[in-house]
């Protein structure tokens, strides 16, 4: 009698212990928020990659208004890098949701890793083998005051030529669960300098044109309709304003200074059809 009353016990708390050893991403469901700190590599929605849908039962949307990703020399916004030099990485989500996360990866157009990354203890963990990948962690996943993300990216070697940056990011509805959150893909290239022998056209495909003490006024490249993440930094490197996307009219779009856009130099970034450009202005 006491054998048989010994073996289910010991069956059940066995069994206990296996359902919650689980790893519950390969049966569909989450018994809490699993990836609060981060995801497994290949996420980004990148070449042959996957993206966060393979654990949140969400929808994929178009990220070029959502995911706005600056690279930074020092505290400069740049649009072409140097080999080799290391830049630092800021990423935001314009809406700013309560919880989120996201994971971000940098390739060459053969879809090789460029350069390497280097996480921010406590903001961003670094994964992957011979790709690496950002990702948030479990203290950088919440609403905190932009911009959320940082990390540092080293540039590849010369001859690497333009790097794309893919970014997938996830605006949660904070149920504890995995179902009804929003994916967002987007793609951000950066080019080699010209320095480096690359050809470089940044510095003609948008052009300042006048500012006045209302606004500031830019030219673009004829057939755009839209300039997506425009972030506008001080000198310090602090980003002062920021906008999801502007309209263009007539291969020009208009900024509004406002009263966070005083007297000073400024670096003003934007995504122009997924590159990303940069322009220096004094204002008075």
């Amino acid at each position: 009698m006491r054998i048989v009353l010994i073996l289910p016990a010991v069956a059940l708390l066995m069994s206990g212990f296996a359902y919650f050893s689980v790893d519950s991403s390969q049966h569909g469901f989450m018994r809490s928020p699993k990836n609060s700190g981060g995801v497994s590599p290949g996420m980004t929605g990148a070449p042959n990659e996957s993206n966060c849908t393979q654990c949140h039962s969400g929808s994929v949307q178009n990220g070029d208004s959502e995911n706005i990703l600056s690279i930074l020399d020092g505290v400069t916004p740049v649009n072409t890098y140097t080999p080799g030099q290391q830049y630092n990485v800021n990423l935001l989500m314009a809406s700013n949701p309560v919880k989120k996360g996201f994971q971000a990866t940098a390739l060459t157009a053969s879809n090789n890793m460029a350069g390497g990354f280097t996480g921010q203890a406590g903001n961003t963990s670094i994964n992957g083998g011979a790709k690496k990948y950002a990702n948030h962690t479990s203290l950088s996943n919440t609403g905190a005051a932009a911009p959320t993300w940082s990390w540092t990216w080293t540039a590849p070697a010369a001859g690497s030529g333009p790097i794309t940056f893919y970014v997938a990011t996830n605006k949660t509805n904070n149920n504890n669960n995995n179902n009804g959150d929003i994916i967002y893909l987007s793609q951000h290239v950066i080019q080699e300098a010209s320095n480096s022998n690359v050809s470089e056209q940044a510095e003609q495909a948008i052009q300042l044109i006048q500012i006045t003490d209302d606004y500031v006024r830019f030219n673009i490249p004829s057939g755009i309709d839209q300039v997506n993440g425009l972030a506008i930094y001080n000198s310090t490197g602090d980003m002062v304003s920021f906008s999801p996307s502007i309209k263009a009219y007539n291969s020009e779009i208009s900024i509004e200074r406002g009263s966070k856009l005083s007297h000073g130099v400024y670096f003003i970034s934007m995504n122009i059809n997924r590159r990303l450009y940069t322009e220096r202005i004094f204002l008075q």
